[in-house]
């Protein structure tokens, strides 16, 4: 299933007591559908889903649905290491009016390829949504293989993959053993341009809260045969992706955006905010990047 070529893993807005800013979730929202975004997902890491309760997803869940308002598609993250857990909550999300799932690999408790099959099977077959797998072995310790991604996507709702393993190769296995109607998107930012060469979809995006624009023209110059013009932007707007990763995800990403004017508070621990060097480099970045567009 194709749910558009930038989608934008959206960062969880709080207000100065911690609490979830609902009014600047709004106007992120808004911001995001506005520059670039074709579907948006809420809850996922950038979202700080491990600080959430299961209150505050549902919460988050039906009311970015309710702002998108069916503009773009809205995935919940309701991926966890604890397959009932994941049931309880993805059946939850259901009546929140979003249009699909997206489920991480179990992290933590390291299970086996047989163990992760099992875990997306159940958690997809207690629902009716559709559901995008996300494999980040990064921060999960455990990888899907390319193998068990090929046999998930035989479950008839599993219809996508968000995949930030950084290999290119098991990206390419991914897609050449999988149906047309099974959709590829890289969860590197870095990689856009290169997972397009070898037939991925898209992006599930962080940078894409900034350079939103620049990531969809650099798509579609890439898709219109025009390769040269999409690595030009690639090259353009490497300097922002690294940015927003320089430190741990997403105190960068929630700075940035403060500066540019959406406001979306600051980080729960145990993430903390940037420090005034950070603050001081990031900024270089952005104007750097502002004046190189204008």
């Amino acid at each position: 299933m194709y749910f558009g070529q930038v989608l934008t893993a959206m960062v969880t807005p709080f207000d100065q007591h911690g609490d979830i800013d609902f009014n600047a979730t709004r106007n992120l929202v808004n911001h995001l559908i506005a520059n670039g975004s074709e579907g948006l997902v809420v809850a996922g890491t950038t979202g700080e889903s491990p600080t959430l309760t299961t209150e505050e997803k549902l919460d988050l869940f039906s009311f970015v649905a309710k702002t998108a308002n069916g503009r773009v598609p809205v995935l919940a993250g309701t991926g966890s290491n604890n397959t009932k857990a994941s049931i309880d909550l993805t059946q939850q999300a259901e009546k929140t009016g979003i249009d699909g799932i997206m489920l991480v690999t179990p992290y933590y408790n390291k299970p086996s390829q047989e163990g992760l099959f099992q875990h997306f099977q159940a958690i997809a077959q207690s629902t009716v949504l559709p559901v995008m797998l996300y494999n980040i072995p990064g921060r999960s310790a455990v990888g899907l293989s390319a193998q068990t991604t090929v046999r998930l996507s035989k479950v008839p709702n599993i219809v996508a993959v968000k995949e930030a393993s950084g290999d290119l190769d098991a990206v390419t296995n991914i897609i050449s053993q999988t149906t047309d109607d099974f959709t590829l998107y890289t969860g590197e930012d870095s990689l856009t341009l290169p997972t397009l060469a070898v037939g991925g979809a898209g992006v599930v995006s962080v940078s894409s809260h900034i350079i939103g624009n620049e990531m969809q023209d650099m798509i579609t110059s890439y898709k219109n045969g025009n390769v040269q013009q999409a690595a030009s932007i690639h090259q353009s707007i490497l300097p922002i992706m690294k940015a927003m990763f320089a430190q741990p995800s997403p105190s960068p990403l929630k700075e940035a955006l403060n500066m540019q004017g959406v406001m979306v508070g600051n980080v729960r621990l145990p993430m903390i905010p940037l420090n005034e060097e950070e603050r001081r480099t990031l900024q270089q970045i952005l104007q750097s990047h502002l004046q190189k567009v204008s």
